[in-house]
């Protein structure tokens, strides 16, 4: 048979490949998604035609309760393929129906080979009646919109009865293979779905494409942008999105300031992130408002070369004494030691989120008086931020510093974690000065810094990219994540 597979980027083009291959004769058996963009598998009209002429020669027939009935022609259901193939669309019931339809009739040729040929006295035997379905192919795109108003019933066009089996038991493969196809459909409807309302709405699209390309995340972009109000125009939708990034945005704004409410914090995060600069800023302001008799530093980093003395030379610059703990016991009466400090600082190990020692580490620092402070790099990739958060956060609530805003490429990334694992902003850091660099957290300045990407970079999405990056998306506000 002269049936062969084209692949190209969209639907229009592989379709485009297989009529200038096989010209107007061109019938579509099958079309399917692949990491390269879309496979058809085409054959001409002679092909089949032939095929229907070796069936017919061979004398294959299909039986239903005892009655010899012509077996439905393959061109014609070929034919019916390609008007799917025409329409770009099947609703998820219909494409359902005739992949169950297929299946039953896989099984039930396969159990007519291996059964044993009938005797006319069983042949004569009564039987129960096989249950018949239609197999529907090729609804209209209407039916595409469900979720703008109720779904009216599609027109049949072709429909094609063939007998079906009762199944004893689906083998797990099969099922396995009818899950997976079913995730892909729905997968695919949403995302058509929000195409066709990003159509009808460009104000929204526009604003989708600026989230992305600032560093959101597309769950949090789209959750934010399916619950804005309609009727607003471009700069009423921007300031709206920015309102309520500010207003999920959690931070110390209303209470006091790190170096006012005092107590004993310990900096943990991953290396590099600048721990020990930022405990030292810390320091100083307490220094400068308190006296350098206020402020006690403590250090854990036993493992990094130099950060001891590094610890120990802020100390020096600020006129604090900077002691260092080397287990558990020796952090318990340095604690005491400096209980009557009006701050104490404790700088842990720089450590990878999954390192088999940060358990050790975080065992060490579970003590009722030790408040934990989560420095993230803010200009970090977002996966990055997303599994150091989700490594490094406690049962109650996170509270984080962004180090490195000066460095930061993009704010969306760390203004996204944080909004949706809830964390309580405490301050950021803006340089290596010490404590000059340093800005208490502002929700909204951090908001509109994070809306001035440009588009320019080669790492940011096109318009027509938004359809490959969504799918359908959890539900935050549903979970309480997200203030709309």
């Amino acid at each position: 048979m002269n049936i062969q597979r084209f692949t190209a980027a969209t639907s229009r083009e592989a379709l485009a490949k297989a009529r200038l291959a096989f010209g107007d004769g061109t019938l579509i058996l099958s079309n399917r998604p692949t990491e390269n963009g879309v496979e058809v598998v085409a054959t001409t009209e002679d092909t089949l035609a032939t095929l229907d002429q070796e069936q017919g020669n061979s004398g294959s027939r299909s039986f239903s309760g005892g009655a010899r009935q012509e077996a439905p022609s393959y061109k014609a259901v070929a034919s019916k393929v390609e008007d799917d193939a025409n329409q770009l669309a099947m609703s998820t019931l219909s494409f359902q129906d005739y992949v169950r339809e297929r299946m039953a009739r896989k099984r039930h040729e396969a159990a007519q080979e291996v059964a044993p040929v009938a005797t006319p006295a069983q042949s004569a035997s009564p039987k129960a009646p096989v249950a018949e379905r239609p197999i529907f192919i090729g609804p209209d795109l209407g039916s595409v919109k469900a979720d703008k108003q109720p779904a009216k019933a599609a027109p049949v066009r072709n429909s094609v009865s063939l007998p079906v089996q009762q199944p004893t038991a689906m083998p797990q493969g099969i099922a396995n293979e009818l899950h997976a196809m079913k995730e892909m459909i729905e997968e695919r409807f949403n995302t058509l779905n929000w195409l066709g309302q990003a159509r009808q709405n460009p104000i929204q699209s526009s604003l989708m494409l600026k989230l992305i390309r600032a560093g959101y995340s597309p769950t949090l972009a789209r959750t934010i942008l399916e619950r804005m109000p309609e009727g607003s125009d471009a700069a009423q939708s921007m300031q709206w999105v920015m309102d309520v990034l500010e207003r999920n945005l959690r931070t110390d704004a209303n209470a006091p300031a790190l170096h006012e409410e005092g107590g004993t914090f310990a900096l943990i995060g991953a290396t590099g992130v600048g721990k020990t600069t930022t405990a030292a800023k810390l320091a100083g302001l307490c220094a400068q408002r308190h006296g350098p008799g206020s402020v006690g530093l403590i250090s854990l980093d036993t493992y990094r070369v130099g950060a001891q003395e590094q610890l120990r030379a802020y100390g020096k610059m600020l006129g604090v004494v900077a002691h260092i703990a080397h287990d558990r016991a020796a952090l318990q009466d340095l604690l005491s030691l400096l209980a009557g400090k009006k701050m104490v600082l404790i700088d842990t190990t720089g450590l990878a989120p999954r390192d088999p020692r940060k358990r050790e580490m975080m065992d060490l620092l579970d003590l009722p008086s030790i408040k934990r402070l989560l420095v993230l790099n803010a200009g970090s990739h977002g996966d990055t931020l997303e599994d150091t958060v989700a490594s490094f956060k406690s049962a109650s609530a996170q509270q984080v510093i962004f180090s490195k805003i000066d460095e930061a490429v993009k704010l969306g990334p760390a203004i996204d974690v944080a909004i949706r694992h809830q964390l309580v902003l405490r301050g950021v850091t803006t340089g290596q000065r010490v404590p000059e660099d340093w800005e208490a957290a502002n929700a909204a300045k951090l908001v509109r810094a994070s809306m001035r990407s440009t588009g320019l970079s080669p790492y940011d999405p096109k318009s027509s990219d938004l359809g490959f990056i969504f799918s359908h998306s959890s539900d935050m506000s549903a979970k309480g994540m997200l203030n709309a």
